[in-house]
């Protein structure tokens, strides 16, 4: 083991029933780097994160620390007595207890503890790391970025020398951020070795050393900062390389109503309280259009502003040219907009219903409880989508936990079509669902455009997103960054968009 290697894993495999979470993966951590952890959902960067805190026990390969040897980690207790400290982005202190009750919980002897030397020993390591907080402070008084810093004041005064930061900025304003940065710096002058797992380009080029990427359970690479431009970072993700790129321009027909440059639905200076940049959007009568990124970069949280599934805090909206008040799904839903949610399991079905009641529930909302269909009406309009969609269902009385994630996806489509909505916005519709199922959401999309259905589209896939969309909306660090149509809408240029380059 080289001797600046705080950390070492070789040959790292975990299993779980028919996925293979990580394979043959290999990270190592040296005294005093801030390394990256990088890699879209479902990469594998939390299990790795698990198998090495001892959440899950890996199913083969080894993890050696310096000055310990090859160790064996079976669960969070074993790492934290070998050095290895995690703090999440959900704070996992005690809000209703001091700064120092929680840096020392668990570490003090009962009614015998000496408070008044915890205190002077608190306050004495949050002046050396400079974090703005007291001994004898309540946690619930201090803001988010605070109790982060004093999870980590816990984690160095438990001599770690391993800190994993996961998500940490998540939740964290610019000058918050820069404090975190500031504290991380300082630990890594005193030799801790920290592994930033972050979705959030600017920060990784701003305070790492290294960047390591996965994806799908295996390992891409290794990289100095220096050495990976972010285009080529934003490539090794998504598993595109430049240079064999194709461009894929969308099929099928447009709509050719006189009506096809009516802006239908306009944002000015949306925002949220989900954390998202003030953005401006507007989207034409038969467009097809779509907000892409990374993941966590703000996709799904532009698109439940504008159908009030998050509290509107700023902004002005307008359809067909008029003001509308959005504050809520029901506002929405009664100015014709549908949304079908990135979710499925938890937004979006009910699973102890049937299908027929699945169908019904948008339209049956929008019309209001006190005038409920009858159950012959139930039956055509289920019956009705089950064969449009080609729902692949015993009946419509099926309950609905029993069909496929794709034919439940379906289902949730129809719901929304029942509605006949002006605006459908659909995010990540075809996730988890088979290839036969991918390409018969497209072509819907693409059908209900030509008819004058004007559609907003987010995928993970930019392949999927080009073959549907004819203008993408690019997000980065939950803000608009560009927007690209016509001869620009390639996945070279959306990834250097992504990116914040224009050359690499």
């Amino acid at each position: 083991m080289d001797e600046k290697k705080v950390l070492e894993m070789k040959g790292i495999d975990k299993t779980f029933p028919n996925v293979r979470a990580l394979r043959n993966v290999d990270f190592s951590l040296c005294e005093g780097e801030i390394h990256a952890l990088m890699g879209e959902n479902g990469a594998g960067k939390s299990t790795l994160i698990k198998v090495l805190t001892g959440v899950y026990t890996k199913d083969a390969g080894t993890i050696t620390l310096k000055g310990k040897g090859e160790v064996q980690i079976h669960s969070p207790q074993d790492a934290q007595k070998l050095g290895i400290s995690t703090v999440y982005q959900e704070i996992t202190l005690c809000p209703n207890l001091t700064v120092a009750e929680n840096m020392y919980i668990g570490r003090t002897e009962g009614a015998l503890t000496n408070w008044k030397k915890i205190n002077e020993a608190a306050d004495k390591l949050l002046k050396s790391l400079e974090i703005p907080a007291t001994a004898t402070q309540q946690l619930s008084n201090c803001s988010i970025a605070v109790q982060q810093m004093v999870a980590i004041a816990r984690a160095v005064d438990m001599d770690c020398k391993v800190l994993i930061l996961d998500e940490p900025t998540s939740s964290l304003d610019e000058q918050e951020v820069e404090k975190l940065f500031g504290l991380m710096r300082d630990l890594k002058k005193r030799g801790v070795g920290i592994i930033f797992v972050t979705h959030f380009l600017d920060q990784v080029y701003e305070v790492c050393d290294k960047i390591t990427v996965l994806r799908d359970g295996g390992l891409v690479g290794e990289y100095e900062i220096k050495d990976l431009p972010r285009v080529q970072l934003v490539a090794k993700m998504l598993g595109k390389e430049l240079d064999d790129l194709s461009d894929i321009k969308g099929e099928g027909g447009t709509y050719e109503g006189k009506d096809k440059d009516e802006k239908i639905f306009e944002a000015k200076d949306l925002q949220s309280n989900a954390g998202i940049k003030p953005f401006d959007f507007y989207i034409k009568k038969g467009e097809v259009n779509g907000f892409t990124g990374l993941l966590g970069s703000g996709r799904s949280e532009c698109v439940r502003a504008i159908f009030g599934a998050d509290r509107v805090i700023n902004g002005t909206v307008k359809m067909h040219g008029k003001s509308v008040k959005i504050n809520k799904p029901l506002d929405a839903m009664k100015n014709g907009i549908a949304y079908l949610p990135e979710d499925r399991k938890k937004d979006g079905i009910i699973q102890d219903l049937s299908v027929r009641e699945n169908i019904v529930m948008a339209l049956q909302v929008l019309t209001g409880f006190f005038k409920p269909f009858s159950k012959a009406q139930q039956y055509a309009f289920a019956d009705e989508y089950i064969k449009k969609l080609n729902i692949k269902t015993a009946s419509a009385d099926t309950p609905i936990k029993s069909l496929s994630g794709g034919n439940q996806q379906k289902v949730i489509l129809a719901r929304w079509l029942l509605m006949h909505p002006e605006y459908l916005i659909l995010d990540e519709p075809t996730r988890g669902i088979d290839v036969g199922t991918k390409v018969d959401i497209q072509k819907l999309v693409l059908e209900l455009a030509k008819e004058g259905m004007s559609v907003t589209f987010i995928s993970s896939e930019t392949d999927e997103m080009l073959r549907t969309c004819s203008r993408l909306v690019v997000m980065r660090d939950r803000k608009v960054v560009g927007e690209l149509s016509g001869e620009d809408l390639t996945q070279n240029k959306i990834m250097s968009t992504i990116a914040g380059e224009s050359k690499s």
